[in-house]
């Protein structure tokens, strides 16, 4: 096979030493140097020392976790780094230690065999921390609404069954009176009711009427809302310190929120997890198989197994369905409604709203890369007033008459075009 890279480097990576194996190509034959670093500073300086005294400027490494995170951070300055997926790269069971898979990854690195992954630039991989962190918060944020809610369940209070937010101003006033205080009067809860909710008073009270609760269960109650309370004021900070980290996106933000369904946060959470520079992704199918938007190929003896979507993009993915549903509900065009209404007939809803997410994530490769806002080029063709679409098809209309002439099949006499075409 063909020698890509003559002078490269193996990497086993663990948590506190890794193990690497230079590869240098003199002749047929391959030599092998193996050295064992720990994970601290200065060794993995040492280990750069190393590399750069031996004339490589190629390293692979294995993704294990976080660990290779650090050899990364003091390598990429002034080496190529190539993180690979541990499915490439695995070894044969049974016939593997630290030094065969530091080899075995330099083998297969210095052939071309092993694809990199996509590692961003530093300020794109900090905003992605801070916006999979915000991801975290607000859901464990949405664990504690749930568990607040069945608090006031397992005690008998079903006043979720009357209300549509159990965290509206009317829901929190009322919950809040309930737990701190050891009685329960009606008059007093229904003054407490605001805006329409009061045509719904009597409800209300008979919802809360006959409740069990006791003072532990009432300590928790205050507990989880303290958390919950946290949680929103924490999420507010970091909102505020993503909105600095995002300043140099901006141009890239604004560009994004062209498309239908994109607001700021969601066109910065697409932007921390792919980037902006779109050359690091060949095509955009490239880029929605990163994204674990593409069907799978599973076929064997002439019969295609399952189909299924990957599960890559474990970030990305969700937010592009997220914004693929608030696209097809969009008011401002109806571009992404009309194509999803085609597919979910003959697919089903599900597949379709990938499908949208995918045509979403294929509009924003194009757009980063030619840097033009958001404008399908079929767009006239769906979303194209009343007038020109009868004017279009009163073209297409003489076209196919003058076709039919053209070749004898009927006289020009024969076919008569109405004035009014029909919708």
């Amino acid at each position: 096979m063909t020698v890509v890279h003559p002078t490269c480097c193996g990497v086993d990576v663990h948590k506190t030493f890794f193990v690497a194996t230079l590869i240098t190509t003199e002749g047929i034959q391959p030599k092998y140097q193996k050295r064992r670093f720990s994970t601290f500073n200065s060794q993995i300086l040492g280990f750069k020392s190393w590399l750069l005294e031996n004339n490589c400027r190629d390293v692979c490494m294995e993704s294990t976790g976080k660990y290779w995170i650090p050899v990364f951070n003091l390598l990429e300055d002034s080496i190529r780094v190539t993180i690979a997926n541990p499915k490439w790269v695995k070894t044969i069971k049974g016939n593997k230690d630290d030094a065969k898979d530091s080899k075995w990854i330099g083998d297969l690195f210095r052939i071309g065999l092993v694809p990199g992954s996509f590692i961003p630039s530093k300020d794109v991989r900090i905003l992605r921390e801070y916006m999979r962190y915000r991801f975290k918060l607000v859901s464990c944020k949405s664990s504690e609404k749930n568990r607040y809610q069945n608090v006031f369940t397992v005690c008998n209070v079903a006043l979720d069954a009357v209300v549509s937010d159990m965290f509206g101003k009317s829901a929190a006033s009322i919950t809040d009176y309930i737990v701190n205080t050891d009685t329960f009067d009606p008059e007093y809860c229904v003054s407490l009711l605001q805006r329409s909710l009061k045509k719904k008073a009597d409800e209300v009270v008979e919802s809360i009427e006959g409740f069990q609760m006791t003072n532990p269960q009432k300590e928790r109650a205050k507990l989880v809302r303290e958390h919950y309370d946290y949680l929103v004021s924490q999420i507010a900070k970091l909102d505020a310190m993503i909105d600095e980290l995002a300043k140099p996106f901006e141009p890239a933000i604004s560009l994004l929120c062209t498309v239908p369904g994109i607001r700021r946060d969601s066109a910065i959470t697409v932007l921390s997890e792919i980037g902006t520079d779109m050359s690091q992704f060949d095509s955009s199918k490239r880029l929605c198989r990163w994204a674990g938007l593409t069907p799978g190929n599973n076929e064997s003896a002439g019969k295609k197994k399952s189909v299924r979507i990957t599960r890559a993009g474990v970030y990305l993915k969700p937010a592009l369905v997220e914004i693929a549903h608030a696209a097809v509900k969009s008011k401002i065009t109806p571009y992404y409604r009309l194509k999803y209404e085609q597919i979910a007939k003959r697919r089903g809803k599900k597949r379709a709203v990938i499908a949208i997410a995918r045509m979403i994530l294929t509009a924003i490769f194009h757009m980063l890369t030619t840097g033009e806002v958001w404008s399908p080029v079929d767009l006239n063709q769906i979303d194209m007033p009343s007038e020109l679409r009868e004017k279009e098809v009163r073209k297409s209309l003489h076209r196919a008459v003058n076709l039919l002439v053209a070749h004898g099949i009927v006289s020009k006499d024969a076919i008569q075009i109405p004035l009014a075409i029909p919708a």
